[in-house]
Protein backbone atom coordinates (compact mmCIF):
# COMPACT_ATOMS: atom_id res chain seq x y z
CA UNK A 1 0.00 0.00 0.00
CA UNK A 2 3.10 2.39 -1.08
CA UNK A 3 1.83 5.81 -2.08
CA UNK A 4 4.33 8.13 -3.78
CA UNK A 5 5.33 10.95 -6.20
CA UNK A 6 7.91 11.12 -8.35
CA UNK A 7 9.55 14.25 -9.45
CA UNK A 8 12.49 15.61 -11.50
CA UNK A 9 13.59 17.52 -14.50
CA UNK A 10 13.59 16.64 -17.71
CA UNK A 11 16.33 14.45 -18.90
CA UNK A 12 16.55 13.07 -15.08
CA UNK A 13 15.31 9.50 -16.02
CA UNK A 14 12.39 10.37 -14.30
CA UNK A 15 10.15 7.88 -16.62
CA UNK A 16 12.34 5.10 -17.04
CA UNK A 17 12.89 5.35 -12.95
CA UNK A 18 9.36 5.33 -12.54
CA UNK A 19 8.91 2.06 -14.15
CA UNK A 20 11.64 -0.03 -12.33
CA UNK A 21 9.99 1.84 -9.23
CA UNK A 22 6.37 0.53 -10.22
CA UNK A 23 7.08 -3.24 -11.32
CA UNK A 24 9.74 -3.13 -7.87
CA UNK A 25 6.67 -2.26 -5.78
CA UNK A 26 4.11 -3.82 -7.76
CA UNK A 27 1.88 -0.61 -8.63
CA UNK A 28 1.08 1.44 -11.55
CA UNK A 29 2.64 4.65 -12.61
CA UNK A 30 -0.05 7.48 -13.29
CA UNK A 31 0.90 9.82 -15.34
CA UNK A 32 -1.19 12.55 -16.33
CA UNK A 33 0.10 13.02 -19.46
CA UNK A 34 -0.70 9.35 -20.08
CA UNK A 35 -4.17 10.08 -18.65
CA UNK A 36 -4.61 12.91 -20.72
CA UNK A 37 -3.60 11.04 -24.29
CA UNK A 38 -5.50 8.16 -23.32
CA UNK A 39 -8.65 10.29 -22.51
CA UNK A 40 -8.42 12.39 -25.88
CA UNK A 41 -7.85 8.92 -27.69
CA UNK A 42 -10.80 7.25 -26.08
CA UNK A 43 -13.22 10.44 -26.89
CA UNK A 44 -14.16 10.75 -23.09
CA UNK A 45 -16.06 13.84 -22.36
CA UNK A 46 -13.17 14.78 -19.64
CA UNK A 47 -10.83 14.58 -23.13
CA UNK A 48 -12.78 16.34 -25.51
CA UNK A 49 -12.37 18.67 -22.78
CA UNK A 50 -8.37 18.77 -22.44
CA UNK A 51 -8.11 17.86 -26.41
CA UNK A 52 -9.70 21.34 -26.57
CA UNK A 53 -7.98 23.31 -23.74
CA UNK A 54 -4.60 21.41 -25.59
CA UNK A 55 -5.32 22.71 -29.18
CA UNK A 56 -5.56 26.37 -28.32
CA UNK A 57 -2.13 25.89 -26.70
CA UNK A 58 -3.69 26.54 -22.83
CA UNK A 59 -2.67 24.77 -19.76
CA UNK A 60 -5.31 22.01 -18.69
CA UNK A 61 -6.62 24.01 -15.46
CA UNK A 62 -6.45 22.53 -12.18
CA UNK A 63 -9.96 21.23 -11.79
CA UNK A 64 -10.52 19.04 -15.45
CA UNK A 65 -6.88 17.85 -13.89
CA UNK A 66 -7.67 16.84 -10.53
CA UNK A 67 -10.91 15.28 -12.23
CA UNK A 68 -9.12 13.05 -14.28
CA UNK A 69 -6.69 11.67 -11.66
CA UNK A 70 -9.68 11.28 -8.88
CA UNK A 71 -10.95 8.99 -11.50
CA UNK A 72 -7.45 7.45 -11.74
CA UNK A 73 -6.98 6.71 -8.57
CA UNK A 74 -10.65 5.17 -7.91
CA UNK A 75 -10.01 2.60 -10.62
CA UNK A 76 -8.99 -0.90 -9.03
CA UNK A 77 -5.45 -1.03 -9.63
CA UNK A 78 -4.52 2.17 -7.89
CA UNK A 79 -6.09 0.39 -4.63
CA UNK A 80 -2.53 -0.76 -3.47
CA UNK A 81 -0.93 2.21 -4.64
CA UNK A 82 0.70 4.36 -6.79
CA UNK A 83 3.39 6.35 -8.16
CA UNK A 84 2.16 9.71 -9.65
CA UNK A 85 4.14 11.11 -12.17
CA UNK A 86 3.17 14.73 -13.20
CA UNK A 87 0.97 15.66 -10.59
CA UNK A 88 0.87 17.76 -8.29
CA UNK A 89 1.93 20.20 -10.04
CA UNK A 90 0.59 23.06 -8.27
CA UNK A 91 -0.12 23.65 -4.50
CA UNK A 92 -3.79 23.68 -5.06
CA UNK A 93 -3.37 20.49 -6.57
CA UNK A 94 -1.57 18.65 -3.84
CA UNK A 95 -4.24 19.93 -1.61
CA UNK A 96 -6.71 18.68 -3.91
CA UNK A 97 -4.52 15.06 -3.58
CA UNK A 98 -4.51 15.25 0.02
CA UNK A 99 -8.19 15.82 0.21
CA UNK A 100 -8.73 12.72 -1.90
CA UNK A 101 -6.75 10.54 0.10
CA UNK A 102 -7.57 11.87 3.62
CA UNK A 103 -11.58 11.07 2.21
CA UNK A 104 -10.30 7.33 1.89
CA UNK A 105 -8.46 7.20 5.00
CA UNK A 106 -4.84 7.41 3.21
CA UNK A 107 -1.73 9.87 2.63
CA UNK A 108 1.88 9.69 0.97
CA UNK A 109 4.02 7.58 1.79
CA UNK A 110 6.96 9.74 0.09
CA UNK A 111 7.68 11.64 -2.47
CA UNK A 112 10.96 10.50 -4.78
CA UNK A 113 12.82 14.05 -6.38
CA UNK A 114 15.95 13.04 -8.67
CA UNK A 115 18.54 15.88 -8.53
CA UNK A 116 20.91 16.48 -11.35
CA UNK A 117 23.37 19.12 -12.29
CA UNK A 118 21.24 21.13 -14.70
CA UNK A 119 24.50 21.67 -17.31
CA UNK A 120 25.20 17.48 -17.51
CA UNK A 121 21.23 17.36 -18.14
CA UNK A 122 21.49 19.84 -20.97
CA UNK A 123 24.44 17.89 -22.23
CA UNK A 124 22.58 14.72 -22.16
CA UNK A 125 19.46 16.33 -23.62
CA UNK A 126 21.79 17.62 -26.27
CA UNK A 127 23.32 14.48 -27.34
CA UNK A 128 19.62 12.45 -27.32
CA UNK A 129 18.09 15.04 -29.50
CA UNK A 130 21.08 14.13 -31.89
CA UNK A 131 21.03 10.68 -31.75
CA UNK A 132 17.12 10.68 -32.10
CA UNK A 133 16.89 13.91 -34.53
CA UNK A 134 14.60 15.67 -32.66
CA UNK A 135 14.79 19.71 -33.77
CA UNK A 136 12.57 20.74 -30.73
CA UNK A 137 15.40 19.75 -28.16
CA UNK A 138 17.52 22.89 -29.13
CA UNK A 139 19.73 23.92 -26.09
CA UNK A 140 17.33 27.06 -25.63
CA UNK A 141 14.68 24.83 -25.51
CA UNK A 142 15.91 22.57 -23.22
CA UNK A 143 17.02 25.48 -20.78
CA UNK A 144 13.73 26.84 -21.24
CA UNK A 145 12.09 23.32 -20.06
CA UNK A 146 14.36 23.39 -17.18
CA UNK A 147 13.53 27.03 -15.86
CA UNK A 148 9.71 26.16 -15.96
CA UNK A 149 10.37 22.82 -14.13
CA UNK A 150 12.63 24.70 -11.21
CA UNK A 151 10.01 27.78 -10.84
CA UNK A 152 6.96 25.44 -10.58
CA UNK A 153 8.01 22.78 -8.86
CA UNK A 154 10.11 24.59 -6.19
CA UNK A 155 6.83 25.77 -3.99
CA UNK A 156 5.48 21.90 -3.97
CA UNK A 157 9.23 20.96 -2.97
CA UNK A 158 8.98 22.72 0.00
CA UNK A 159 5.84 21.49 0.80
CA UNK A 160 7.34 18.03 1.34
CA UNK A 161 10.38 18.70 2.52
CA UNK A 162 8.48 20.65 5.37
CA UNK A 163 6.26 17.24 5.95
CA UNK A 164 9.40 15.28 5.59
CA UNK A 165 8.81 13.19 2.46
CA UNK A 166 11.09 13.99 0.46
CA UNK A 167 14.06 11.49 -0.50
CA UNK A 168 16.52 13.23 -2.65
CA UNK A 169 17.89 11.10 -5.22
CA UNK A 170 21.32 11.54 -7.56
CA UNK A 171 19.78 11.02 -10.77
CA UNK A 172 23.38 11.29 -12.47
CA UNK A 173 25.40 8.22 -13.26
CA UNK A 174 24.08 4.54 -14.75
CA UNK A 175 20.37 3.92 -15.08
CA UNK A 176 21.38 0.72 -12.38
CA UNK A 177 23.56 2.81 -9.85
CA UNK A 178 20.40 5.52 -10.33
CA UNK A 179 18.33 2.48 -9.38
CA UNK A 180 20.39 1.45 -6.42
CA UNK A 181 20.25 4.74 -5.12
CA UNK A 182 16.44 4.86 -5.24
CA UNK A 183 16.08 1.79 -3.44
CA UNK A 184 18.37 2.07 -0.89
CA UNK A 185 16.15 6.11 -0.24
CA UNK A 186 12.86 3.94 0.12
CA UNK A 187 14.42 0.78 2.15
CA UNK A 188 15.78 3.52 4.47
CA UNK A 189 11.83 4.49 4.31
CA UNK A 190 10.29 1.73 5.17
CA UNK A 191 9.32 0.71 1.75
CA UNK A 192 10.30 -2.36 0.28
CA UNK A 193 9.48 -4.55 -2.53
CA UNK A 194 5.59 -6.05 -2.12
CA UNK A 195 5.51 -9.46 -0.80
Amino acid sequence: MTRLLIVGPPGAGKGTQAARVCEYLDVPTISTGDIFRRNIAEGTELGKQVKAIVDNGDYVPDELTNALVKDRLEQADADGGFLLDGYPRTPDQVAYLDGLLASHGHSLDAVLQLVADPEELVRRLRQRAGEQGRADDSEEAIRHRQAVYQRETQPLLEIFRDRELLLRVDGLGTVDEVWERIRAALSARGIARAA
